[in-house]
């Protein structure tokens, strides 16, 4: 992966986001069409922006360790980049709430997409975050695990370098 790319939220997080909702009166029980599309548009937008804010922060704090850029344009990116996936992020929302509120059957299909995806984006975060540690971090990390028994290579291969 190119260091100067910064990732963005893309389809992994699509599922999760159609099936989030927040229930913003606290009703219980059936809600109405509008309320259901509103609850689960807003829902996705906060999936979209916090996964985007941590991979756009754990992307940059690597970038600025390295001084390849400074602590306020880690912040103008971080705000940028989650600010363009809030939006993204209430357009397939809304999309999908509306899938959902014509074939609610597609409930379950959306929840086992949803696990493949969480699956690959926490790949993605720990990627970033990994970068960011400093190579003593690292090699802390390594050894730490040695003594545990655990092989980290064994279960991300870009964790032996």
């Amino acid at each position: 992966m190119d260091p100067f790319q910064i990732p963005k939220a893309g389809f992994e997080v699509a599922p999760l986001a159609g099936l989030a909702s927040i229930n913003v009166n606290g009703s219980i029980g059936p809600v109405p069409a509008t309320e259901f599309l509103g609850e689960s548009t807003l829902g996705g937008m906060a999936v979209y922006a916090i996964y985007q804010a941590l991979l756009t922060g754990l992307r940059t704090e690597a970038m600025r360790r390295r001084g390849e850029l400074s602590r306020t344009i880690q912040i103008k990116l971080v705000a940028q980049t989650v600010w363009a996936s809030v939006k993204e992020g209430a357009a397939v929302s809304a999309v999908l709430a509306v899938v959902l509120l014509v074939f609610p059957w597609m409930a379950f299909p959306l929840s086992v997409l949803g696990l493949v995806g969480t699956g690959k984006a926490t790949l993605d975060l720990f990627d970033a975050f990994w970068d960011g540690l400093s190579d003593d971090q690292r090699q802390e990390l390594r050894t730490l695990a040695f003594d545990a028994g655990i092989a980290l290579g064994r279960f991300r291969p870009a964790l032996q370098n």
